[in-house]
């Protein structure tokens, strides 16, 4: 690692360069603003739960009190600023195939925002952890999703075409809600305080993925049963994206007062008691129940005689867990066949090659219904000439 930064515009200076590694062109980013964003009074004060709630947040890392918590910290936000530029190496090519100019406006604010995202991680890292932080904000620019070395497997996962891309956002960048929602109350307060600006912003991506698959629907040449497969692949990696059932790892963020539930504040006034060896499990259960919602509101623009779309069971096609690799269909009950029948079920319920070959045909037609660009955005200039 020859190029370890030492200041914040070495590390600024290292990321121009990961762009231009990655193909993403700096002006597509338009007028928008790569900065770094605080909402301290949104963070809080004082710890709000675990061993340590009544205390005054921690405002450096050497206020945290031991080192096993702040290497904690440093894992937490080097994850989530792995994530980040992982987004943008897996959707980057999508920007040449838009379907319409509103959805290559989408797709480049969805990715300038990503890459703010985690410039804010790195920063965190880069002013907060010393050596140890300059070391994991310059491995956030060396790793890359397109060989595979992205820290979790989600975001290694190749997104061939638009259809990915919808479900991605709608799906995928909904656990990054939750995951952003969580660390909202953390202990160490510029953490804390990096979270509202990045929920505001990724409130935009997760409504391209249902406006997205809301005018697919419309349009109405894309098969039900091919967009369920589709449904089926993107949820059961959202959901394996909550981690292993019985964590240890969630269990002591907790405790330590770096990572809260979702909607904490709310279960706190509440007096919602806490189970800290199922945390991971209550916020997958949380995202279940919100997808499922969303899946709903997508079905009310089918015919009343038509087929539904369904959101598949939180034990389908998981690869981590209780559940890893065990044979559950997509409503969730036991599979009883042998295991080469069981091979045929899972292969009809997810994307085929086939289907691959069938969508490139779907998309010689107008398979996504037109959504104007607003004033705003085409002066914005974000994507224009992508």
């Amino acid at each position: 690692m020859d190029n370890l930064p030492s200041t914040w515009e070495d590390w600024v200076s290292n990321f121009n360069e990961w762009q231009i590694r990655v193909g993403f062109n700096p002006d597509w980013l338009g007028d928008f603003d790569l900065s770094i964003q605080f909402d301290w009074d949104r963070a809080g004060d004082v710890i709000e739960y675990g061993d340590y709630k009544g205390r005054p947040k921690w405002e450096r890392s050497l206020q945290v009190p031991q080192q096993s918590m702040r290497d904690a910290l440093v894992s937490m936000i080097t994850v989530q600023g792995d994530t980040e530029f992982a987004s943008v190496e897996q959707q980057r090519h999508l920007l040449a195939s838009a379907p319409t100019d509103y959805d290559r406006y989408a797709a480049a604010r969805i990715m300038a925002e990503e890459q703010r995202h985690g410039w804010q991680m790195a920063y965190l890292l880069m002013t907060y952890f010393g050596q140890q932080g300059r070391r994991e904000a310059q491995k956030l620019l060396e790793r890359n999703a397109q060989d595979g070395d992205r820290l979790l497997g989600a975001f290694n996962q190749p997104m061939t075409h638009w259809l990915d891309f919808y479900c991605y956002t709608m799906f995928v960048d909904r656990d990054g809600k939750f995951q952003l929602g969580m660390l909202s109350t953390s202990a160490f307060k510029p953490l804390a305080a990096s979270m509202g600006p990045m929920l505001r912003e990724e409130s935009f991506h997760l409504g391209t993925g249902s406006n997205g698959l809301r005018r697919v629907i419309k349009a109405g040449i894309i098969p039900l049963d091919l967009l369920q497969r589709y449904f089926n692949k993107w949820v059961s990696t959202a959901h394996d994206l909550f981690g292993v059932d019985a964590s240890s790892s969630a269990h002591w963020s907790y405790v330590w007062g770096v990572k809260g539930r979702w909607d904490e504040r709310k279960k706190l006034e509440a007096g919602l008691e806490v189970d800290k060896e199922v945390l991971n499990e209550e916020a997958r259960g949380h995202y279940h129940d919100e997808i499922v919602k969303e899946v709903e509101k997508l079905n009310g623009y089918l015919p009343e005689d038509s087929v539904k779309l369904f959101v598949p069971h939180e034990n389908f096609n998981r690869a981590i867990g209780t559940y890893k690799r065990q044979k559950y269909t997509t409503e969730g009950t036991i599979f009883e066949g042998t295991d080469e029948e069981w091979n045929a079920y899972l292969a009809a319920a997810l994307p085929s090659a086939q289907d691959e070959v069938d969508l490139k045909e779907y998309f010689k037609l107008e398979w996504v219904a037109n959504k104007p660009m607003s004033a705003r955005q085409i002066a914005s200039g974000i994507g224009v000439d992508a």
